[in-house]
């Protein structure tokens, strides 16, 4: 997870709609089928996938009425602890 992309991703959310990441996380998840792909593609496109949900959590907690700098830190928070775990 890359935390300036996901606040990226959260802002662009917030403009626009948060259907046009799902669109996209379609997308690429379509993507992955392709049995051409390299295993550096796929991570490559597992990592953009992870990122995009990871930016829908962050604005579902914002939506819920969690300040934006405690919501991104929330969700950082919660990935360090399940890589530590």
């Amino acid at each position: 997870m890359r935390l300036p992309i996901i606040k990226l991703l959260t802002e662009f959310i917030e403009e626009k709609d948060s259907d046009y990441v799902l669109e996209t996380i379609e997308t690429l998840e379509a993507l992955t089928e392709l049995p051409s792909l390299k295993d550096e593609e796929l991570d490559v496109i597992g990592e953009l996938i992870s990122n995009m949900y990871g930016a829908l959590d962050v604005v579902k907690s914002i939506e819920n009425g969690t300040p934006k700098k405690e919501a991104i830190n929330q969700f950082m928070q919660r990935v360090l602890g399940s890589i530590d775990s």
